[in-house]
């Protein structure tokens, strides 16, 4: 029999002198949710430190890449839309594919949830440097470093105030997002056939053809540039009105993302002054030559401010998840009661320093290794989502309230067998960090958590949520 976990009642340590499983507060609406939700795919960000080293592999077809990559990710938008408002838990994946897939299946994803987003703010962090060049010349892992912890520190205040905050450096990145797009479309060098071309530069100023195994191969990275739009789960049980406000956040996020990204790519990939250029992937570069120096400092300080952004939304997703994984009995007693504590402002403030210190200390390990195994963990967890989403809908989930996806099986079928396709076609190594990882948590299943199943790893929905 599957060892699934019931959502009809809380689940709680019966520990003595202890008051019930903490709760979030509901404080945003779908506005300030997708306000929080696209600052944490960090659209900009995304742009000017992830899509140049799809540049550098892939050439004339990264948007191309990018583009599939949205489109499959429509149908992971519909698996979470689903499923976060059928269990609103800000333990997001971990406690939908518990529920649904029984408890191992949720710790593994839990796991790779928690590769994810103890990986993703550094990598896009220790990008700052880059792009304060022509103001000052900084190191990129202390840089990195400094921007996670001053990420740590905002992660501290009301997530309304952080809302607020992130609003207005979102307006700054998507305007710097729009300048680089009109400034490619303007210096055009090739028709929008070139979006199709497939090539890249090879060596001695040779130009190579880009196979179709190399795009299946960078499509990894290319679901993870918007892979953000996640967090509107995560948040769940801050939005008002879930089962509705979760589905519209996510949606929306992964359209609006989706058009800020690959508008700008197109246009870059147009406006290069060769393959060559293109390949090199510095876009600072290719903005200064299409406009002035003051132009090109506007775009970069407006890319340094949109990455600080990024990693303020990503450290408060990131508590969540710990939070919701001390809720629900992950760890060893004194873990557990010290990851559940509560702030003055409302937030998960120990959670919020072991996800932002590791993460400034993360700053300082090769970035290729960090890439792909991220890429790696991102592709399995939406295999384990897609899992999920297709067993959402028997027993008492069946005419449970929730905003349901349209061309249910077929969604949910086509993710798993393109997602276990993807992951074939990933570098060995990167599979066997991720697997060697995996296989540690699974050990410490089955030697801690499975002999405890009665007082650890209890999935529990907050009540305001089931109502």
């Amino acid at each position: 029999m599957t060892d699934t976990l019931r959502t009809a009642a809380p689940a709680v340590e019966p520990l003595p002198n202890t008051a019930p499983p903490a709760a979030l507060k509901r404080s945003i609406g779908v506005v300030g949710g997708t306000l929080l939700t696209l600052s944490c795919v960090t659209p900009a960000s995304t742009l000017f430190v992830l899509v140049p080293d799809l540049l550098g592999s892939l050439g004339t077809a990264t948007a191309l890449s990018i583009a599939i990559g949205s489109l499959l990710c429509i149908g992971v938008a519909f698996c979470y839309s689903e499923l976060g408002t059928l269990i609103p838990s800000a333990g997001g994946e971990y406690a939908i594919v518990s529920t649904l897939a029984g408890r191992l299946a949720g710790w593994l994803v839990f796991v790779l949830s928690l590769l994810v987003v103890m990986i993703v703010p550094p990598v896009i962090a220790m990008g700052t440097a880059d792009y304060l060049t022509p103001i000052v010349h900084l190191d990129p892992a202390l840089t990195g470093a400094g921007v996670m912890l001053l990420a740590t520190l905002a992660g501290l205040l009301d997530l309304r105030a952080n809302a607020w905050i992130t609003g207005i450096f979102l307006v700054l990145e998507v305007i710097a997002a729009g300048v680089v797009a009109v400034l490619g479309f303007t210096h055009s060098r090739r028709g929008a056939d070139s979006l199709l071309s497939m090539q890249v530069a090879g060596g001695n100023g040779h130009t190579d053809t880009v196979t179709a195994m190399l795009v299946v191969s960078g499509l990894a990275i290319a679901l993870f540039v918007t892979q953000g739009f996640s967090t509107a789960v995560y948040l769940s049980e801050e939005l008002e009105n879930p089962r509705k406000s979760v589905a519209r956040t996510v949606l929306a996020t992964l359209a609006i993302s989706s058009v800020i990204i690959i508008v700008p790519v197109a246009a870059i990939t147009m406006g290069a002054k060769d393959i060559s250029a293109l390949t090199s992937g510095n876009l600072s570069a290719m903005v200064r030559a299409w406009s002035n120096s003051a132009v090109g400092t506007f775009v970069s300080l407006c890319v340094a401010l949109a990455i600080i952004n990024a990693g303020i939304v990503m450290v408060i997703q990131n508590s969540r998840v710990l939070f919701a994984s001390a809720r629900d009995k992950a760890w060893p007693r004194p873990v557990n009661r010290a990851l559940s504590r509560l702030g003055r402002f409302g937030s998960p403030w120990v959670a919020t320093l072991v996800v932002g210190v590791p993460g400034a200390l993360l700053c300082f390990v090769d970035l290729d290794t960090l890439y792909g195994v991220t890429g790696v963990s991102v592709t399995g967890m939406y295999l384990l989502v897609a899992i999920a989403a297709l067993l959402s809908r028997r027993g008492s989930h069946r005419d449970q309230p929730a905003w349901r996806m349209p061309l249910w099986p077929a969604v949910p079928v086509v993710l798993i067998a393109v997602m276990a396709y993807i992951l074939v076609e990933q570098d060995v190594s990167y599979l066997l960090w991720t697997g060697g990882i995996t296989a540690v948590a699974t050990l410490y299943w089955l030697l801690y958590l499975r002999p405890r199943r009665e007082t650890r790893w209890l999935v529990s929905v907050p009540e305001d949520a089931r109502a």
